[in-house]
């Protein structure tokens, strides 16, 4: 066998040597007699052990660090975004964008690793194989990204066809009596799961409320948070209300009667649309279908009286 059959294997066996190697580094822990022992000299220690995460999640946890490095954000600005980013998808934990930009960055070593195989098991180490190794890289290196968009627009659209909902029954409560805390809560009650992403964002803003921040501050970062234009509008229409002393009953009743316009607007925009949309159905699979029953026919008479002419 010459060099050039021999490169791409002992290519693929280091690569798959090293990545081993990195798996056991951050993978490897301490056995269960040394533990034990130190949870016999230090008790509380039993707590953190019961919480500690196992297998590839702590893998990643770990190596978070060292493999977000990379990608940081360079400037504040840059770093502000990608939290919100973060917290717009439903992640609001502190370590959720060292952890994106760590999964992003193994995704990219993945994917030269799957790349390099594949090409250099194919091609060899020709140019195709190492387009294949780029091709790949650029292929898991964007995924997460992709992933990451598709989770906040889901997350929108569910906050924006729950919102009404919400709104309604937030007045209700205002109008009886109860306050914007109270209502809130009560809300969270009532819709629970069905509700998830916008109960959620509640729960946040109402714990936020006891740990003694401003409302202010709280009905702004649940604007921010979402992300959602109409969830914007009655953050600002809340704050507002609670600066100037004004009734937040009325000023949520105005929300509401604007969100419900709003809506019907949007579903007579949807249907003057169908027309236009289903024209293009009709003319690729339900015209061809009656063109042949209707002409069909017609068209075989024509070719038997042809035949029998001549």
């Amino acid at each position: 066998m010459d060099l050039t059959t021999l490169l791409p294997w002992a290519m693929f066996g280091g690569i798959t040597f090293g990545v081993w190697a990195l798996m056991t580094m951050f993978g490897a822990k301490e056995s269960r007699v040394t533990e034990r022992l130190d949870e016999i000299r230090n008790p509380t220690l039993r707590d953190k052990q019961r919480s500690k995460k196992q297998g590839v999640a702590a893998m990643i946890e770990s190596a978070a660090p060292a493999l977000s490095k990379a990608l940081q954000p360079k400037t504040e600005l840059e770093q502000n975004e990608l939290r919100i980013r973060m917290a717009t998808a439903g992640f609001n934990n502190p370590e959720a964008p060292q952890l994106y930009l760590a999964i992003k960055f193994s995704m990219l070593i993945l994917g030269a690793l799957a790349g390099g195989g594949f090409g250099l098991l194919m091609y060899g180490p020709t140019q195709n194989g190492f387009t294949a190794i780029a091709l790949a890289a650029g292929a898991g290196f964007y995924l997460p990204e992709l992933v990451l968009k598709f989770v906040v627009s889901s997350r929108k659209q569910k906050i924006f066809l729950a919102l009404p909902d919400a709104l309604d029954l937030l007045v209700v409560c205002v109008e009886a009596g109860l306050g914007l805390d109270a209502a809130l809560r009560r809300v969270t009650e009532e819709m629970g799961d069905a509700t998830a992403a916008l109960t959620g964002e509640f729960n946040l803003c109402l714990m936020q409320l006891q740990m003694g921040r401003q409302r202010r501050e709280v009905l702004h970062d649940l604007g921010v948070r979402t992300g959602v234009d109409d969830v914007k509008s009655l953050v600002a229409i809340l704050i507002q209300a609670d600066k100037f002393g004004s009734s937040i009953a009325q000023a949520l009743r105005v929300q509401s009667d604007a969100m419900r316009v709003k809506r019907r607007q949007i579903a007579e925009e949807k249907a003057q649309k169908t027309a236009v949309q289903m024209l293009f159905p009709l003319v690729l699979f339900i015209f061809p279908g009656i063109f042949v029953v209707l002409v069909g026919p017609a068209a075989i008479r024509m070719i038997d009286q042809l035949l029998t002419e001549k």
